[in-house]
C-alpha cells in the first residue's frame, strides 16, 4: 500500500498548473467584476489565499475578517483552534495582503466569515473542495488534485523560498511535530539533486 505520507510530485501543483488556476480563475473575476456578481470574486481570493497561507479547509472555513491583523504594516493572520485545537499566527505575503483587502472592499458583506456563502453564512468544508474542483477542472488540472493540494502546493513552494527551511515551514503550517513537516524535506533534496548531476555515466 502506498505511504500516504510520502509527498510526490503528483500531490502538489507545477508552476505550470499555479499558473493556469490563477489565470483562468482571474479571467472569471474580471468578468464577474463587470457584471457585479461576488462569487467568482470570492472564489479566486480562496484560491489565491489557500496558495499563499498553506491553511487546512477547516480553518479557511472558520476564518474571520476579525482574525486578519494588517494594521501597521503587519501581514499576519491568527489561526485559532487549528488542529490539536491550536491556535498560530501565521505570516502571508504584501501581496496576498493586498488581494484580500481588495477582495473584502469588493465583498462589501455583513458576515463574520472572511469567505462567507451567498447567503453570508460560514462555508462548509465540502462547500469549499467543491469551489476548488470547479475551478480546477475549469483550468484542466487532473482530477487528483483537492483543496488540500494547494496546502502540500505552499509547503514544497516555501520550503525552497527560505533556503530548505523545514523549521520555518513547521510553524507556517502548525506541524505540532518536525517529524510531520519532514515530508516536505524527502521531496527536494538540494545536495542530492547536485549530487546526481555530477555521476559521470561516461
Amino acid at each position: 500500500m502506498p505511504n500516504q505520507w510520502l509527498i510526490t510530485p503528483d500531490k502538489y501543483l507545477s508552476t505550470t498548473e499555479i499558473k493556469q488556476l490563477i489565470k483562468t480563475i482571474k479571467d472569471a473575476t474580471l468578468i464577474a467584476k463587470s457584471k457585479g456578481i461576488i462569487a467568482p470574486v470570492r472564489d479566486s481570493a480562496i484560491i489565491q489565499f489557500t496558495l499563499g497561507s498553506g491553511l487546512r479547509v477547516k480553518e479557511l472555513s472558520n476564518l474571520k475578517v476579525e482574525h486578519l491583523h494588517f494594521q501597521r504594516g503587519s501581514n499576519q493572520i491568527v489561526v485559532y483552534n487549528g488542529k490539536g485545537n491550536k491556535d498560530r499566527i501565521v505570516t502571508i505575503s504584501s501581496t496576498l495582503k493586498n488581494i484580500i483587502q481588495e477582495y473584502i472592499e469588493y465583498n462589501n458583506s455583513d458576515s463574520p466569515y472572511l469567505f462567507p456563502s451567498e447567503r453570508g453564512e460560514q462555508l462548509t468544508r465540502s462547500g469549499i473542495q467543491q469551489i476548488f474542483k470547479k475551478w480546477a477542472k475549469k483550468a484542466g488540472l487532473p482530477k487528483r488534485y483537492s483543496i488540500h493540494s494547494l496546502r502540500h502546493t505552499y509547503a514544497t513552494n516555501l520550503y525552497k523560498a527560505s533556503g530548505f527551511n523545514l523549521r520555518l515551514v513547521q510553524k507556517q503550517l502548525g506541524h505540532s511535530s518536525i517529524s510531520t513537516t519532514q515530508v516536505y524535506a524527502d521531496t527536494f533534496d538540494e545536495d542530492l539533486e547536485n549530487a546526481v548531476e555530477n555521476i559521470d555515466l561516461g
